[in-house]
């Protein structure tokens, strides 16, 4: 079993990485970082590159694909290049995944219409116009087609993923051994339980003008 992880320029760090961790302990799988060109990629910070070993084309077909997110105003949802390759590898994937802003990547493929989708809270409004159905919740499975929600969600995902896989009791011992126990010291991860005025300035500061 091949997963292959996509690199685009401004991806967010932990929705390659988070998943990475997760689906890269599968037994007997491969894992590879791909991008339109070999070599580091820039994340959104600017200040960590992680390495593409492969170019698009040297993984026509993997079995699982994975499209981390990024700020949505830079995201490449027009680059005809990496939405025709997101269309050929679906084609022939047995699951397509995708965390965080990711999943506007594959609407705009063309891969989630008509399809319950996930995305970061603040871009869930941008999965409409692709014909996409918006959900709040964490992890949605539609058929083959897992999606998740903002950045630290992707560690869910790989970890749902890893179970449907691999099984329940693999699944555990990789969050036991992974020790992943989230204790958060606030309890303002999501918007329905951050406090109102916080939910409000980060509307106002990071949701993005659209125009498609």
């Amino acid at each position: 079993m091949q997963t292959a992880i996509v690199l685009h320029d401004r991806f967010t760090a932990l929705d390659a990485v988070g998943p990475y961790e997760m689906l890269g302990r599968l037994p007997g799988a491969e894992t590879v970082f791909v991008a339109e060109r070999t070599g580091p990629v820039r994340a959104d910070t600017g200040q960590l590159a992680l390495i593409a070993d492969r170019t698009l084309a040297d993984v026509p077909r993997p079995d699982i694909v994975v499209v981390p997110g990024g700020p949505e105003q830079t995201l490449p949802t027009r680059n005809e290049a990496l939405l025709e390759w997101l269309r050929t590898a679906d084609a022939a994937s047995t699951w397509t995944t995708s965390v965080c802003t990711g999943s506007l990547l594959l609407a705009a493929a063309g891969l989630l219409r008509g399809r319950r989708a996930a995305s970061h809270w603040l871009s869930l409004d941008g999965l409409t116009p692709y014909g996409a159905r918006p959900t709040g919740d964490r992890v949605v499975l539609d058929g083959k087609y897992v999606t998740a929600a903002g950045v630290s969600a992707g560690i869910d995902m790989g970890l749902t993923l890893l179970g449907r896989i691999a099984g329940d009791a693999y699944a555990r011992a990789v969050q036991l051994m992974t020790e992943y126990d989230p204790q958060p010291p606030y309890d303002a991860g999501a918007p329905h339980k951050a406090p109102g005025d916080l939910v409000d300035r980060m509307r106002a500061r990071f949701t993005p003008a659209r125009s498609r």
